[in-house]
């Protein structure tokens, strides 16, 4: 199976990065946050992403809209990096989760942190069967679970691993963006 393109978000998609969560339905919200989210909550959650210090990592779809979003929130002085996931209820089983959490990853070793992490509650079986997939041990207590991998330290090949995937991110971002340039209605002169 083919792995979609995962591109890395800076603060000018932060309005669609709000879309995408504000587009999850209530049950979602509450398996990606751990508790139901409301549309005030969820934007405050946006607005206080510093992404100068964290990293966002998302997949469009042909027509531009997130599809799916990873947040890997830095911890430098412990060296861990936790990781959130959310993908669209329309693009689901497509894979869009797992390269999600292998592109975070994949930054997180590239940047020295030690230790991967994912919370959730017990109930959201795809982020547990992801985790395991992925290969976090997987804790199970009191109807949450918290999942955790010791990360490699870097290497040559994830460091170029790295840069080839950011290489085919722009050419996948810039053949979408030439796609919906030319799908544009044409304004009456």
């Amino acid at each position: 199976m083919t792995l979609p393109v995962v591109q890395k978000l800076f603060a000018a998609e932060r309005p669609l990065v709000l879309a995408h969560l504000l587009a999850l339905s209530a049950s979602d919200r509450r398996l990606r946050f751990g508790a139901l989210m409301q549309d005030a909550a969820i934007e405050r959650y946006v607005e206080g992403i510093d992404f100068s210090h964290d990293r966002l990592f998302g997949i469009f779809g042909l027509d531009m809209h997130l599809a799916g979003i990873a947040h890997l929130a830095l911890e430098p002085a412990q060296r861990y990096a936790e990781l959130g996931l959310s993908v669209d209820a329309r693009e689901r089983g497509k894979g869009f989760g797992f390269a999600l959490l292998l592109r975070a990853k994949l930054h997180a070793v590239n940047r020295g942190f030690n230790t991967l992490l994912m919370y959730c509650l017990s109930e959201n079986k795809t982020m547990v069967h992801l985790a395991r997939k992925a290969g976090l041990k997987v804790v199970t207590d009191q109807g949450s679970v918290d999942a955790h991998l010791r990360l490699e330290a870097p290497s040559f090949g994830a460091v170029a691993q790295e840069a080839v995937e950011d290489q085919i991110a722009l050419v996948d971002l810039f053949w979408k963006q030439q796609l919906q340039w030319l799908h544009m209605p044409v304004e009456a002169a």
